[in-house]
């Protein structure tokens, strides 16, 4: 293949352009508050979570409470009733007397320890309370960070969209300008090696391996006709001869 070495060297231009676009994309795909924002997201699905069990535990505790203070309510009616058939003076026999005495010692001891019940379970529910509320906190602090972080890699990746098609345009209005089948021969070795498609030969150097060509090459390069297309030997970029090649 036999291009004008113009165009050649226009080929290094399109090649910087691909070599931008390929880092906008890089960072596009590693900016930082992506990681921030999965993290905040991991952690804002497990306090919603924490928060949605605390409110199950909490809710199951208030019925426990209610059962217990249901408890308590009817000893104490039980007690209030045994009280007031005692101080009727309507039982006289010492026997039913003594029972009824029986019975209320019994009634007080059953009611301290529903008494006790409750009050522990009163102090749980405090705490199933004060959970909730700590949980929620938490849920809308992360809440809020995501919210920020979301808006904040939202903005960097519209500004990266607008660098990368200011970028791809500029890289199509070069490209018109080359002919297809040379383009064509670039896009193929771009694609096979990660972006290079076209390199510089500086200095007896390919600035796409780095390598030095050798002597011979170097000698079989310089006899070449300045129109003809140069590949490197060990990348297969197109070498683009400048005045700086070192032939």
């Amino acid at each position: 293949m036999n291009i004008d070495p113009q165009i050649q060297v226009q080929l290094l231009d399109i090649q910087g352009k691909d070599t931008e676009v390929a880092q906008l994309e890089y960072k596009r795909a590693t900016l930082p508050a992506i990681e921030v924002k999965k993290e905040l997201q991991s952690n804002f699905e497990r306090a919603r979570d924490q928060h949605i069990a605390s409110e199950m535990i909490l809710s199951d505790l208030q019925r426990e409470a209610l059962k217990a203070e249901g408890d308590v309510e009817v000893v104490r009616q039980r007690v209030a009733k045994d009280e007031e058939m005692l101080n009727s003076g309507v039982i006289n026999d010492p026997k039913q007397l003594s029972n009824l005495q029986h019975e209320l010692e019994s009634l007080a001891k059953r009611q301290l320890d529903l008494e006790d019940v409750e009050l522990e379970v009163m102090e749980r529910v405090e705490g199933a309370k004060a959970a909730v509320q700590l949980l929620a906190q938490q849920k809308l602090d992360f809440s809020t960070q995501l919210e920020s972080v979301s808006n904040e890699l939202d903005s960097e990746l519209a500004a990266l969209a607008v660098d990368l098609a200011d970028v791809q345009v500029e890289r199509e209005n070069l490209a018109a300008a080359i002919p297809a089948e040379f383009l064509a021969l670039y896009e193929r070795i771009r694609k096979g090696h990660q972006g290079m498609g076209a390199a510089k030969l500086h200095r007896g150097q390919c600035e796409g391996c780095r390598l030095t060509i050798p002597p011979q090459e170097l000698n079989a390069i310089k006899a070449a006709s300045p129109d003809a297309v140069i590949q490197c030997e060990e990348c297969r970029c197109i070498l683009v001869r400048t005045a700086d090649s070192g032939i």
